[in-house]
């Protein structure tokens, strides 16, 4: 959403002068509160899981971020996704398996 957001503003630049204009534009644009709100969700989540489970169990879950974020690139974006990639991707879901079976 934050990328979708940035690209429905457009190019601009960063400036002592246009700080306070493309602000106020990035914070009002749909996309962008829509992927912040994603945030604050992610956050009350993340809480809820570190009450019910180990750390140690639940910091590698995050992992998962990144399958996510390079599924929704591909998807959304279509963005290319690599042989690396893709095996990047079996390693950290294999990882994360193997952390939550022990």
């Amino acid at each position: 959403l934050l990328k979708a957001g940035t690209n429905a503003v457009g190019q601009f630049e960063f400036s002592a002068g246009n700080i306070v204009p493309v602000g106020m534009k990035l914070a009002l644009e749909p996309h962008i509160m829509g992927g912040m709100a994603c945030y604050v969700v992610s956050l009350v989540v993340w809480i809820m899981g570190l009450s019910r489970v180990e750390v140690s169990i639940a910091y590698p879950m995050l992992s998962l971020g990144y399958v996510l974020n390079a599924v929704a690139a591909w998807y959304l974006f279509g963005e290319a996704v690599s042989v690396t990639r893709l095996a990047g991707i079996g390693i950290i879901i294999i990882g994360v398996y193997i952390v939550a079976r022990s």
